[in-house]
């Protein structure tokens, strides 16, 4: 890393009035969890029409608790330093809003508040035929043994996690919450994100056009790198604590 555009990072960071950050799967493949993509990603074990479509799902439930069990049960799955680091932002009163592609609830495990799920969450879970709402530890132990759960209400197998599925519209809630975010913003950290997927990918223009900042931290490079008035390769983990530092 280099002290030079950590202080600059800083200081952008510490004379910005509405900071706020976009996160993808970059910060938590440092926690453990899988990635998606390349060539170790979870696409090139699973197939996604048959594990992450609803029409999949709706057929068979079973290929997607099998990739569910490897994308948060196989490891032991934590908040890392980045994840903490944004939270104690956030809890003194620096970043206004998080707004993350990632379905894993890291950011709140590790204390942050404002959260903007745009794919959704694992947190949370709904039968499909009754609508009995589940927590997602009440799921865990079930899982972790092999079987698929079963609603206790209605006795379905369709107990489906409150993620975004492939066939499924984003959240409109929260997509409209993270425009306005982003447009209100004076400055975006986007962190562990390629800027690929459509239309999250369009934020940070929305705080560009408003005449904000964009900082960009990631361990490589993005397809929006023109964008942004800072890049810093590196860890989120070893980053973002290391900037809570010299801002403190």
């Amino acid at each position: 890393m280099e002290k030079k555009k950590l202080r600059r990072a800083t200081e952008i960071i510490k004379n910005a009035e509405y900071p706020v950050v976009l996160t993808g799967a970059g910060i938590s493949a440092e926690s453990g969890v899988p990635t998606f993509r390349g060539k170790s990603g979870l696409w090139k074990k699973y197939d996604p029409e048959a594990a992450v479509s609803i029409s999949g799902f709706k057929k068979d439930p079973e290929p997607f608790w099998d990739f569910a069990q490897e994308l948060l049960l196989k490891n032991d799955i934590k908040p890392n330093p980045g994840h903490k680091a944004l939270a104690e932002l956030e809890s003194s009163g620096i970043i206004k809003t998080i707004i993350t592609q990632n379905i894993d609830f890291l950011h709140q495990r590790a204390g942050s508040q404002n959260v903007l799920e745009l794919h959704g969450t694992l947190n949370k879970a709904t039968c499909l035929k009754c609508r009995k709402k589940y927590d997602w530890e009440d799921l865990v132990p079930v899982i972790k043994a092999g079987n698929i759960p079963e609603c206790d209400n209605c006795k379905s197998q369709k107990i489906k996690p409150d993620i975004v599925f492939f066939g499924e519209r984003l959240p409109e809630n929260a997509l409209n919450q993270a425009w306005q975010a982003a447009k209100n913003s004076d400055l975006m950290i986007v962190i562990g994100t390629s800027l690929a997927v459509y239309p999250v990918a369009s934020l940070p223009s929305l705080t560009k056009d408003n005449g904000g900042k964009l900082i960009y931290i990631n361990a490589a490079s993005g397809q929006q790198d023109y964008l942004f008035d800072l890049i810093i390769k590196g860890k989120a983990g070893e980053v973002l604590p290391e900037i809570l530092r010299m801002i403190d």
